[in-house]
């Protein structure tokens, strides 16, 4: 392979775009010169990878009702657009792969202005913004599910399912065997890359009102720092065996001694639990940009993989569930027995195969 061929990823700067970013550029690095362009954000996540070239550009969200911060991002939007574009021409890459969030728009838009063919990926549920605006602009469209909603018909030619890109560090991981005897069950309460303040807040309450009820439960918990103190001394009353911990990228250790999970609904972060047959709890984020979070988690609920619980239930039907669980775990197996037939092992191999044919003239 050429190893000329240059690739540009470009993501956003939250860990639903950046971890299949790495994932991505890992896997072709062998065959390909990789580069991510990514915000700010991005940069903290890549800056322990350092085999991988990391460009930061400036971008700004423009779908803002405030006049003055919809002006702001317009500005900072098109100044992104000029620094792509003198970046591109300096990189001379031969393809652009635009991962999702608004950091990619403007490197994605630049490349087509430049005429370097564009390919997006999309691991939601339903496309988010700057991929949308991005479709007429792309020579290739990605996608986890056939199921994805939002794209026209128009478009549909364009589409190729590969599945969820998964961290190249999940797939190895060996989990529990569910137990029916096992006195106390693990949970591992997650946040997502951003984590999650009200898990923080509500959660300890959950587990002290099972502890109550004679139920309990070894806790894995993300928080944020400032709430580490006060859920220690709460889980330190209880007597039971926790962990705390604030973001964290590999969490292959929590994984493996976790019977079930509580979770934000980004679409990777669940991926990786189906995957790995973790059966969790699925918390939309209620904010997510057009409800992505909730689209998510009704997937994955609707297959038959997760409870799907609203933020606003979450203190009063969330120890109904633990409680359910507890007393019979024939839900959890049903749950582990749905996951067992999904895989995306395979998806990283298809998504470098469609790279090939590209390269290789048939696309």
């Amino acid at each position: 392979m050429d190893k000329k061929n240059c690739i540009v990823i470009a993501a956003g700067g939250t860990g639903g775009h950046v971890f299949p970013s790495i994932s991505l550029a890992n896997y072709l690095m062998k065959d390909y010169d990789i580069e991510i362009f990514t915000d700010e954000r991005g940069t903290k996540y890549l800056n322990t990878h350092k085999n991988i070239k990391i460009k930061k550009i400036t971008s700004s969200r423009v779908f803002s009702k405030n006049i003055i911060y919809f002006i702001i991002g317009i500005v900072k939007i098109f100044l992104s657009i000029i620094l792509s574009i003198i970046l591109l021409i300096k990189r001379k890459p031969k393809l652009i792969i635009g991962m999702g969030g608004y950091s990619s728009f403007p490197v994605c838009l630049s490349g087509f202005f430049l005429k370097i063919p564009v390919f997006i990926y999309e691991n939601n549920l339903i496309i988010g913004r700057a991929n949308k605006i991005l479709l007429p602009f792309s020579k290739k469209i990605l996608v986890s599910t056939n199921s994805i909603q939002g794209i026209d018909n128009k478009y549909k030619n364009k589409i190729s399912h590969i599945g969820f890109l998964l961290r190249d560090n999940i797939l190895g991981v060996k989990t529990t065997n569910l137990e029916i005897t096992k006195s106390n069950l693990s949970i591992l309460v997650i946040g997502g890359s951003q984590s999650a303040k009200v898990f923080g807040e509500q959660i300890p309450e959950v587990i002290e009102e099972c502890i109550k009820k004679g139920i309990k439960f070894n806790v894995y918990q993300q928080c944020l720092e400032y709430q580490k103190k006060d859920i220690q001394n709460i889980y330190d009353k209880l007597e039971i065996k926790f962990e705390l911990f604030t973001f964290c990228d590999d969490l292959s250790k929590y994984y493996q001694k976790s019977d079930i999970a509580i979770t934000r609904c980004g679409a990777s972060s669940m991926a990786e639990l189906v995957n790995l047959r973790i059966p969790f709890v699925a918390v939309p984020l209620p904010s997510s940009i057009d409800n992505h979070q909730l689209k998510n988690a009704k997937y994955f609920n609707e297959k038959n993989y997760c409870f799907l619980l609203e933020q606003k239930f979450l203190l009063s039907k969330l120890l109904n569930i633990l409680q359910a669980v507890h007393q019979d775990r024939n839900k959890l197996y049903s749950f582990k027995q749905k996951m067992s037939k999904h895989s995306d092992k395979e998806s990283l191999m298809k998504a470098k195969q469609i790279i090939k044919d590209y390269f290789n003239g048939k696309i």
